[in-house]
């Protein structure tokens, strides 16, 4: 029996429409906005939800027996998804369905906030485990030593672990090149000493052919507890590089552009009182260590997710932002004009429309085929 059921009768709880009558496309720009599908899924939801530049519902996934957070769509049209995070459900993991809705692939693990399908079929997944360690988090008493800490997995097709890496084991790397001190003793907050929200694997880049710590095959991370975003060498496993104190707050979605920046999404807030007001997206030089572009709204404040949330460059130069919290998409040039916004016109039964994070927008010679094939 199929894991998972295909059905484009979508049920009523994760398709109640906003009864206000705001959701839906609100900008296109026909000329400036780059033409393809976009993916999301409400992130307490049960359903992606695929649509065109219009709007219009083109596609979707029901997922009937996981939690889900957010996916991603493979070149065969197959849906990568990963469950909620800090789930304890016994289907928790990185699942992954056809075009049709039957499982074809299943990974169980503790999955945490991201992972990628890489070029060589693998997957690389970052996952969260329970541990006790006095070095990483001050034991403020017997019962209360335990932490969460990140670690991240390579995974074959046939489901080996090939790499893996420990976050605490690298603390000490956390130290010199950041300036972050250990045992963590900040509370409760401490419990959850690194907040990691990322691992993408960088590509090919301008930075890497200057500078081997941003070489292809490498790792960019982010703890959002202590503002930090970070490459990780595959091969040695260590952190070489380090940025973020003082010039972002509870960041989210670091990724390598091809000219050698990384683009992020700076969301604003790390805590109630050390909360900006409004989120950013900032484009950095990490050989310089300088911000050479950023984008936020006028006013400021009419930007703003204090959590999840993350961005997208597209083959046009464009940047494709999910506002996580305001259940917002938009799509702006790098002049800062926006080209196209949508808002998520689907809410659970406590009114949220909130996303994780946008699962991409794809390019119409992806998607058309597919649409032309299932029809």
């Amino acid at each position: 029996m199929d894991f998972l059921t295909y059905n484009m009768l979508i049920r009523s709880e994760s398709r109640t429409q906003d009864q206000n009558g705001t959701g839906g496309v609100k900008i296109h720009n026909s000329g400036k906005a780059y033409r393809g599908y976009t993916l999301f899924c409400r992130g307490t939801g049960d359903h992606f939800y695929l649509i065109d530049m219009q709007g219009n519902l083109v596609h979707t996934w029901q997922i009937e027996h996981s939690s889900i957070q957010f996916g991603r769509l493979t070149k065969e049209g197959h849906l990568l998804y990963m469950t909620h995070d800090r789930t304890i459900e016994e289907s928790r993991g990185v699942h992954e369905l056809d075009w049709q809705g039957n499982e074809i692939w299943y990974y169980p693990c503790t999955v945490d906030h991201d992972f990628y399908r890489l070029n060589n079929a693998n997957t690389l997944i970052l996952c969260r485990e329970e541990i006790i360690n006095s070095k990483v988090r001050e034991e403020i008493w017997p019962d209360y030593r335990a932490c969460f800490s990140p670690y991240i997995i390579e995974v074959t097709p046939d489901k080996e672990i090939v790499w893996e890496w420990h976050g605490n084991d690298h603390i000490e790397e956390l130290n010199q090149l950041a300036g972050l001190s250990f045992p963590r003793n900040n509370g409760e907050r401490s419990r959850d000493w690194a907040h990691c929200n990322n691992c993408f694997p960088i590509s090919k880049n301008k930075s890497g052919e200057k500078d081997s710590r941003f070489q292809e095959g490498n790792i960019i991370f982010s703890y959002r507890e202590a503002n930090i975003i970070g490459v990780i060498d595959k091969e040695s496993k260590r952190i070489v590089w380090t940025w973020g104190p003082g010039e972002i707050l509870g960041q989210h979605n670091p990724i390598m552009l091809r000219n050698g920046h990384i683009l992020l999404f700076d969301n604003g807030c790390h805590d109630p009182e050390d909360n900006r007001g409004y989120s950013r997206i900032v484009e950095m030089d990490p050989l310089s260590g300088k911000i050479i572009w950023e984008y936020k709204s006028s006013p400021p404040e009419n930007f703003y997710s204090s959590y999840v949330s993350g961005q997208q460059q597209l083959p046009n130069g464009n940047i494709l932002i999910c506002s996580g919290g305001q259940g917002r998409i938009f799509e702006i040039t790098k002049e800062k004009e926006i080209v196209w916004e949508y808002e998520n016109p689907y809410c659970g039964t406590n009114g949220s429309h909130s996303l994780y994070r946008h699962s991409g927008r794809y390019a119409p010679e992806i998607i058309e085929p597919l649409l032309k094939l299932h029809a």
